[in-house]
């Protein structure tokens, strides 16, 4: 077994949720015999010129870089909604893989997507759904969640087939649900379990 089977879990957070959520579906790829968990983030971006980030994050993940993608087998991409969209952090960060489109780097390697919204009708969806968008260009296999995972027909809160979801509340208040967690593993052991048959 190939020791680097890695699963990247590429996420930005800037209140906790998503960051938590990559959490969880590292576990779930953990679940998967021979298959790691790489967690990375991406740094916050600002429309003033002075304002850097650290090179090194002060607390969480590392920042990926083209490396990250190169090396893994599999994505799992995890954002929060901005309008019905990915934030602008995560959204910069794909904007800058020209490099490995033009390489065919990521073609044929499966990624799936999870989200938080402050809101049961926030946009969990469409940032799901835009989120797919530059992976398909880059030739990835989109993995989402079948409506044989239970907890996607019984949630209250998040979950959706295009991939796991959570309902942070306006105030970001709200904790991950159990069925919330649930598919965040699920979908992490899926993603590992393809992308292992893909690699080999």
């Amino acid at each position: 077994m190939n020791s680097k089977n890695e699963i990247l879990i590429l996420y930005y957070s800037q209140h906790g949720a998503t960051r938590q959520m990559a959490q969880f579906v590292a576990r779930g790829v953990e679940q998967v015999e021979g298959v790691h968990a790489r967690l990375r983030t991406v740094p916050k971006i600002s429309t003033v010129c002075e304002t850097t980030e650290p090179a090194i994050p002060e607390s969480g993940a590392p920042y990926a870089g083209p490396q990250d993608l190169e090396e893994c087998i599999g994505l799992a991409l995890g954002s929060p909604t901005r309008f019905g969209n990915m934030a602008s952090a995560m959204k910069y960060f794909w904007d800058s893989t020209g490099g490995l489109w033009m390489k065919h780097a990521l073609v044929g390697k499966p990624a799936a997507l999870f989200t938080s919204t402050g809101t049961m009708h926030g946009g969990q969806e469409s940032t799901l759904l835009s989120m797919m968008l530059p992976l398909l260009h880059h030739g990835m296999l989109i993995v989402g969640l079948p409506y044989s995972e239970v907890e996607l027909g019984t949630t209250l809160g998040g979950g959706t087939p295009y991939g796991a979801s959570h309902v942070a509340g306006l105030a970001n208040d709200q904790p991950i649900s159990e069925a919330e967690k649930k598919l965040c593993i699920s979908l992490g052991k899926r993603l590992a379990q393809t992308a292992l048959k893909l690699s080999s």
